[in-house]
This record gives C-alpha cells, sequence and structure tokens, in this order.
C-alpha cells in the first residue's frame, strides 16, 4: 500500500511544482533550471559513485563488513535515478541523498527497522584451503613456480562432415 500511495503521490507533488515554479519564473526558464540540476546531479552522482565504489574495493579488500559502503553506494545510485528523473520534489530528494550526512541518518533508520541475522565472510583463520584434484590445498604465492610436465592429446575422434573450410580438421 505504501509503494502505491508513492506512485500516486509523487507525480503529483511534481506536477503542482511545476505549476507553481512555471507560473512564478516562466517556462523556458523552469525547463531550464530542471535540465541543469539533472546535468549536475550526473556529475555529482559519477563523483560520489566513483569514491563509494573506491570504498567498498576497500572493504573488500580488508576482509571488512561491506555493508555501509554497499548502502552508500545504492543511495547513491537511486540519487541518481531520481536526479535524472524530470522535476523539482525528485530533484530535491535526489540532491538530499547525495550529502553523506543524510545518507547515513537513513542508514540509521532503516537499522532500526531492520535485523541482520548473520553475517560471515571466510573462515575467522583467514583463507581457507581449497579442495583439489589430490585433496586440500594451500593457496600459493604470488613468486612459488610450479613445475611439471606434460603430454599432447589428440583428438580420438574425427567429424562425420568435411568441415567448412573455416576450421582446421
Amino acid at each position: 500500500m505504501w509503494l502505491f500511495l508513492a506512485f500516486l503521490a509523487v507525480p503529483l507533488i511534481e506536477i503542482a511544482l511545476f505549476i507553481q515554479v512555471g507560473g512564478l519564473i516562466g517556462l523556458w526558464p523552469t525547463l531550464f533550471v530542471v535540465v541543469v540540476t539533472a546535468i549536475m546531479g550526473t556529475w555529482l552522482v559519477r563523483s560520489q559513485g566513483m569514491r563509494a565504489l573506491a570504498n567498498l574495493q576497500g572493504s573488500f579488500s580488508r576482509l571488512e563488513d561491506p555493508t555501509q559502503p554497499l548502502a552508500h553506494g545504492a543511495m547513491i545510485l537511486l540519487s541518481g535515478a531520481l536526479l535524472l528523473t524530470p522535476g523539482f520534489f525528485t530533484d530535491a530528494v535526489g540532491f538530499a541523498l547525495l550529502v553523506p550526512g543524510v545518507r547515513l541518518a537513513v542508514m540509521r533508520q532503516i537499522a532500526r527497522r531492520v535485523k541482520v541475522q548473520r553475517f560471515s565472510m571466510g573462515g575467522a583463520s583467514g583463507p581457507q584451503p581449497r579442495p583439489g584434484p589430490r585433496g586440500p590445498q594451500t593457496p600459493k604465492s604470488a613468486g612459488e613456480v610450479i613445475e611439471g610436465d606434460f603430454t599432447e592429446v589428440p583428438p580420438s575422434k574425427r567429424p562425420n562432415h568435411p568441415g567448412s573450410g573455416w576450421t582446421k580438421h
């Protein structure tokens, strides 16, 4: 029901604001403001999105809980969608979501309503041995050289057709 009300209320608010602002400053200045906010919003979302992505990658590399960087990234994405939607109300909400303090307040409100049951990332003792064809193997270091021999095995079956000329048969 809340989603239905949002889909009903937001366009009505936008129409009312367009009428009010258009009556106050005129048609062309109103359209100019809408286009400029979309361009500014796109630039801001791009720069903050890159920063949020770097924070997310950093949390993964440090094996930290990625919840907060993911939430920031999701709200920046939502902000971008709102800023690209023509309208004054959606632009105001979109620009508000670009402010880190507002995002933190929204995250606190959501955290009060959502309870995470369990979160885990790897084992408590670090990376675990991964199973291989000869049993569990520990991860190899980047500079370690593993020597081995190989034998090229020819294909045992030839195709039933002569081929198209594009392949080697």
